[in-house]
């Protein structure tokens, strides 16, 4: 999944070289770039990691291709590399230059909001905002490099102009409208629930490119992936008065499946919950579970995950 979009603004061409940075220290490449391991030697590892799941160290270590020891140290200078290009990517992110703000960035759910919903006051304030999934956050309010996420506000916000989607937006409302004034978790879930109904489809088969970030509307009409499964559900919560501040998109790594994904995380006052379309049911935000957090974002801001005591959290794609 791609989060950053093609540029060639200095600032994002620096911000793409990062991140293509990060994908490629991988362990096994790590590994053959300094002669622990041949290249038959990674494909032979690669594919017992397909049959059996495991990780892919342990498999290096079972069929004697590699010490303990050498491991260690090749996972230490992976991790230390991974480590400074995450800093360098959120020290970019935040550095002075033209920026995508809060207050640049149309509030478009808003102009869609239930009659009777609750409002913000109805919620109140969020006592505190726990780390997800117990990692440390560090804040920014520059969203410039999130082009992704920027932009579909701006198509949003264009479709609720169009006459031509208004029953697509009158339908979405009436399959809420029993939603209305329900305790917040309660809500989540039910919005969680009737989200999922919406088809799986990949970005390059729906949209012929690798990763597209989908209006609510867009959404409804053609079904997505993960991440349009978390932008309808924010929307949809924002829509029945849910504030800003108790709602995130987050990017996070699927430990099961390896790979990168999407969730919306809601803040309620009983704690932290995770709406995913891989899950009929909410997931517990607050401690270590399936996911490790990259970033979150909602239309205030940014949050880059941290691991408890400053190592930054990345995805792998070993």
């Amino acid at each position: 999944m791609s989060v950053l979009s093609k540029s060639n603004s200095p600032q994002r061409g620096f911000l793409q070289t990062i991140k293509s940075y990060l994908g490629r220290n991988r362990l096994g490449e790590l590994l053959v770039v300094k002669g622990l391991i041949t290249t038959q030697d990674l494909r032979f590892a690669l594919s017992q990691q397909k049959e059996t799941k495991r990780p892919l160290g342990e498999i290096f270590l079972k069929h004697a291709m590699i010490s303990r020891r050498q491991l260690t140290m090749i996972l230490v200078r992976q991790t230390s590399l991974r480590v400074l290009a995450a800093c360098m990517f959120f020290v970019a992110a935040s550095s002075p230059g033209k920026k995508a703000r809060a207050d640049s960035i149309k509030d478009v759910p808003a102009q869609i909001t239930m009659a009777s919903a609750s409002g913000p006051e109805e919620f109140g304030r969020v006592a505190a905002y726990p780390g997800l999934f117990g990692t440390d956050e560090k804040k920014s309010g520059n969203l410039s490099p999130f082009t992704k996420w920027t932009s579909m506000f701006g198509r949003f916000d264009r479709e609720l102009k169009n006459a031509d989607n208004k029953s697509t937006v009158t339908q979405w409302q009436s399959g809420m409208e029993s939603f209305k004034g329900l305790p917040l978790k309660k809500m989540a879930d039910r919005v969680n629930s009737y989200v999922n109904k919406t088809r799986y489809i990949l970005d390059n088969k729906n949209w012929g490119k690798s990763d597209y970030w989908a209006t609510p509307v867009e959404f409804l009409a053609r079904g997505g992936d993960c991440e349009d499964y978390a932008i309808a559900k924010y929307t949809a919560l924002r829509t029945l008065g849910v504030p800003e501040e108790r709602l995130r998109v987050a990017i996070v790594h699927d430990k099961q499946k390896n790979i990168p994904h999407a969730v919306l995380v809601v803040y309620t006052d009983e704690g932290t919950y995770i709406l995913d379309n891989q899950n009929s049911s909410m997931l517990d935000g607050d401690g270590p579970g399936r996911y490790r957090p990259i970033f979150s974002i909602n239309r205030q801001a940014w949050w880059l995950h941290t691991a408890p005591g400053g190592a930054t959290i990345v995805a792998s794609a070993q």
